[in-house]
């Protein structure tokens, strides 16, 4: 007989599907809807959230949730649908939480933003991509003080959780002003040492050797190329649902690595998306466990994995026979491991990357106060960069154009990414203890991501939000919550051992 679960089940599986054709629409605007096709592509899009939205903020909905919980659905003996009750509450207060007339403005705004900044980034001009901006901003700011009112907590707290819930302002600036010190002391220890390396150089390869470098590359990791495929877009992304993942990479032919490290970082993503719980799939409880834990699984795959010397030794390998050049493990070695501040964070190495994010978060939250205003944002970017990296950006393009991010409306996402760093070394850690070390960098030397694989997809990937946070998965996993212990035991072994 059904039950009021039921129907919020097939309810939410419903509007899952719905987002699922939003991400499609946005993917093929990433990557090869013509530039024509902005504004229609804005109002299609724009239509999805709000049929999304009154799917889940309907009063049915509602009704629903309270008859269910009268039902017993929030101690169900089922562990798994007693969690996908709770997902589907927490859903429901989120989304109610924005009226659908800003939920609409909103998805407007974003790709009207998008398209903007996908002009003014390869002019390096921040005015072109300002009064879009500026609007969207403006959009972020009312969502972030309508969820703040909902859930009883500050604007930009409640963006925040949306990417990694339960995860707070307070949380994050202890674990980042450590990591800052840290991180001091440490850097110019690291490039002290690596003199001796000299200048360096990049791994200089064609483009066209690059695409089938990075085709083998997906194939040796384990991407499976009936349910995914790559393609090039102007800033590298991934998405896509468990039947179709989907990554894009951009290259650089005067530097190789940047491309090849995008598609591991991406198909890391891409193995957390097919490793979803499909018992699960189109309900709360079987999406994932947040951006940081997503943050880990392209981070294990690209710094924590693909930086190793065995997956040196193979990049050089695949590099050099798709080149047709004499590429030695020991030059992509160093090239990827070489520590040197620079104004892209995507190009960044692993010791001086969180300090990009540290001061993104820093701005953005002085965004969405309002302490800072949209116009003002090239100065106060490149005042940061000069503090935190003692570089000074040469224009909007290496500056605060670089990302997307901001462009889509992500406010509250950077933090993810250092967090998932940590979490990434974490976990890795706990993956090569009951992997065996020698058995993990065994396979990594072969390009062989597969016993990697594995432990994420039992211990992460197939958890779905079976965990109320982050944190206790990570509990679960790893033994431990999330902390910097990890990452800066990993920054010591590898760059200082």
């Amino acid at each position: 007989m059904s039950t009021s679960y039921d129907a919020l089940a097939a309810r939410f599986a419903r509007a899952n599907r719905v987002d699922e054709a939003s991400g499609w629409l946005h993917w093929d605007q990433s990557v090869t809807m013509p530039p024509g096709g902005a504004s229609a592509r804005a109002e299609q899009l724009a239509a999805l959230a709000e049929i999304s939205h009154e799917l889940i903020a309907s009063d049915i909905t509602g009704d629903l949730l309270a008859k269910a919980e009268a039902e017993g659905a929030s101690s169900a003996e089922d562990p798994w649908r007693a969690a996908n009750f709770r997902e589907m509450q927490r859903n429901y207060l989120m989304t109610t939480a924005i009226p659908a007339d800003l939920v609409g403005a909103l998805s407007r705004a974003k790709n009207l933003s998008e398209t903007a900044w996908r002009v003014a980034r390869p002019a390096s001009d921040f005015a072109l991509a300002l009064p879009a901006f500026t609007e969207l901003v403006k959009l972020v700011r009312e969502e972030a003080s309508a969820l703040g009112e909902a859930l009883g907590l500050s604007p930009y707290n409640a963006l925040l959780e949306q990417y990694d819930p339960g995860r707070r302002i307070a949380d994050i600036e202890p674990v980042f002003d450590d990591l800052r010190t840290f991180l001091g002391d440490t850097i110019p220890e690291i490039v002290e040492r690596q003199k001796t390396w000299g200048e360096g150089r990049a791994i200089k390869a064609p483009v066209a050797a690059q695409r089938e470098a990075a085709q083998g590359l997906l194939k040796s990791i384990g991407f499976d190329f009936d349910h995914g495929r790559l393609d090039d877009s102007l800033h590298p992304f991934s998405t896509g649902t468990p039947d179709d993942a989907r990554i894009t990479a951009r290259w650089n032919p005067d530097d190789a690595l940047t491309g090849m490290m995008a598609v591991l970082h991406e198909a890391g993503h891409a193995a957390y998306t097919r490793g979803q719980p499909l018992d699960w799939r189109g309900q709360p409880v079987g999406d994932d466990a947040g951006m940081a834990v997503h943050e880990s699984q392209s981070l294990s795959y690209e710094m924590q994995a693909g930086r190793t010397a065995a997956m040196s030794r193979y990049l050089a390998k695949l590099l050099s026979d798709a080149a047709g050049a004499d590429i030695t493990g020991e030059a992509v070695s160093q090239s990827l491991l070489k520590v040197s501040p620079g104004y892209i964070r995507v190009d960044a190495d692993e010791a001086t990357y969180p300090l990009h994010v540290i001061l993104r978060f820093e701005l953005e939250q002085a965004l969405i106060s309002g302490e800072l205003a949209p116009a003002d944002l090239p100065a106060a970017w490149n005042q940061r960069v000069v503090e935190s990296l003692a570089l000074d950006p040469p224009d909007d393009r290496n500056g605060c154009l670089q990302d997307i991010h901001w462009y889509d409306g992500a406010f509250g996402y950077f933090p993810t990414y250092t967090l998932g760093a940590m979490a990434a070394a974490q976990l890795f850690r706990a993956a090569s203890d009951s992997i065996g070390a020698d058995d993990l960098h065994g396979a990594l030397a072969k390009g062989d991501y597969a016993p990697l694989t594995a432990w994420m997809r039992d211990n992460v990937h197939g958890m779905g939000r079976i965990y109320p946070s982050s944190n206790d998965l990570l509990q679960a996993a790893t033994g431990a919550p999330l902390s910097s212990d990890a990452f800066k035991a990993h920054i010591k072994a590898r760059y200082l051992s």
